[in-house]
């Protein structure tokens, strides 16, 4: 099965897991002694009836991770390794990934671990509003508040500029529509 003279290289693959099975497979490839990464992020939800914020951790591809192993030593272990439907390839080869998708994936990362999807504001931008009582209005940017979904902004409006703080899922960039 190996070929000689084969790739020694350690390279990132995307491993095609079983649905729902990302934790199983991630857990049992670093059991192979396999790196790995499976990027997840953070959904809000509210309760129908409290209207309580609760939070989800999903992943980010689901039913895909990524792993880090040399292909000519372990694809036979990587691809009977429980919870991994297979190693995605065109033909009979694994597909490596570029280094630097990863590391543009990681950047992405925030400090809980999760990773920061949407708009990243910086301060100074122009924001709308798109959700209630002030949707439609302008304010620029200020800064994100201790609770990580909430940001400060400084409205737009006519003679007077009031700073809210609001939900960081409200707004989007101004001209971005």
């Amino acid at each position: 099965m190996l070929i000689k003279g084969a790739d020694k290289s350690l390279h990132w693959y995307a491993i095609h897991t079983h649905p729902k099975q990302e934790d199983r497979a991630e857990n049992n490839l670093r059991a192979w002694m396999v790196e790995t990464f499976a990027p997840r992020y953070r959904q809000r939800r509210y309760n129908q009836y409290t209207n309580a914020p609760s939070y989800l951790i999903k992943p980010l591809f689901p039913r895909y991770i990524f792993a880090r192993f040399v292909a000519s030593e372990l694809l036979h272990k990587v691809r009977f390794t429980r919870g991994v439907h297979s190693v995605v390839s065109f033909g009979k080869d694994p597909t490596p990934i570029d280094n630097g998708l990863i590391a543009i994936i990681q950047s992405r990362r925030s400090e809980d671990g999760f990773i920061r999807i949407g708009d990243e504001f910086k301060a100074g931008d122009d924001v709308l509003i798109t959700v209630g009582h002030f949707k439609g209005f302008v304010g620029i940017f200020e800064r994100r508040m201790k609770d990580a979904d909430r940001v400060m902004i400084l409205l737009k409006t006519v003679g007077y500029q009031p700073h809210i703080v609001i939900e960081k899922e409200y707004l989007m960039k101004a001209g971005a529509a």
